[in-house]
């Protein structure tokens, strides 16, 4: 039987992996300081401010944490002023800040799992979390010159961070979050995404790549099926959180053996509120039949281990091994 890593790396590479990869099993998520100085809401917690001045909270019941955006706590306005309100946080820490995390990485079985990184929000997400999301939609077309500027003022701030976890964490995988679309399209015409994030990701995963890091995971739960092409020239190895509204046979036909994706049970299909086990045995089944046993790895569409309502990422995973059996053999 393969280790969780070996059989992942046999499913990229279309191998001969021996059963699905289940979920995140392969990935050892492990935190840094900057996370640890980064205030995050828990469920049911409002209005907790994070490093960049961003109001967030998670209301009881959805998926994760929002940005606040009445005008008392919109960090930036106005982007052709985002120098006075935009101020990137320390992402230096000492040896004895980064100890317990290095502790934590060290007690990682690195033959059977990955060492992985988590980087969140990502770089459009942060813009809209520090601009709101109409106004910062609405930028990309009257004030392009000035997007620009925050978005190399991010991106570099993403380099110094990706230094600083190199050195200290030496990580294998990273996975990043980043949501560039609604369920029906992408937020910005490929055209126009091309123009102001292609550029910002191939030099944050390129220096990844070129500093030790193995896997580039991107997490997108969103349609995105149009921004294949650039996942790919930019590095990213699974796009996880991918939707079925995307066609995933359909993609995987197409790029297979560029790509994996990583999905198919969208989590809004099974983690609600009276869910069952006999919804969620569907859903997997459904997809796992639909997409196969080649770069395609089953996962609910929310970025991370977990599951809004509990017991529903368990279940899923537990049907995924069902799933092994039947279509492994």
């Amino acid at each position: 039987m393969l280790t969780k890593r070996e059989n992942l790396l046999e499913t990229l590479r279309g191998g001969k992996p021996d059963r699905y990869v289940n979920q995140f099993e392969p990935f050892a998520m492990i935190r840094t300081p900057y996370l640890a100085n980064n205030p995050s809401p828990k469920p049911g917690q409002e209005l907790v401010v994070n490093a960049w001045g961003v109001t967030r909270s998670w209301p009881e019941g959805t998926p994760g944490a929002f940005p606040v955006h009445d005008a008392a706590h919109v960090v930036c306005p106005d982007v052709t002023k985002w120098r006075d309100t935009v101020h990137a946080p320390n992402v230096v820490f000492s040896d004895a800040e980064w100890a317990p995390f290095l502790k934590d990485a060290a007690a990682v079985d690195r033959s059977d799992r990955f060492v992985t990184l988590g980087v969140y929000p990502g770089i459009f997400e942060q813009c809209h979390y520090l601009m709101e999301i109409q106004n910062c939609l609405i930028s990309f077309y009257e004030e392009p010159e000035a997007m620009h500027e925050l978005i190399d003022y991010l991106t570099e701030w993403e380099l110094h961070y990706a230094e600083e976890c190199c050195a200290k964490l030496k990580p294998e995988v990273v996975f990043h979050h980043d949501d560039w679309g609604s369920q029906q399209s992408t937020f910005l015409s490929p055209a126009m995404f091309a123009e102001f994030y292609l550029p910002a990701y191939k030099k944050v995963y390129g220096y990844y790549k070129e500093h030790g890091v193995q896997l580039i995971v991107h997490h997108s739960d969103s349609f995105a099926a149009t921004l294949v092409p650039y996942m790919i020239e930019m590095g990213v190895d699974i796009w996880q959180g991918v939707m079925r509204t995307n066609n995933i046979p359909e993609l995987i036909a197409k790029y297979g053996g560029q790509i994996t994706f990583m999905g198919g049970v969208d989590s809004a299909s099974v983690d609600f509120p009276g869910w069952t086990p006999e919804v969620v045995e569907k859903e997997v089944r459904e997809t796992c039949e639909a997409c196969g046993t080649r770069f395609f790895i089953p996962n609910t569409s929310q970025g991370g281990p977990m599951s809004t309502y509990p017991g529903v990422y368990e279940a899923v995973s537990a049907e995924i091994d069902k799933m092994s059996r039947k279509m492994f053999g």
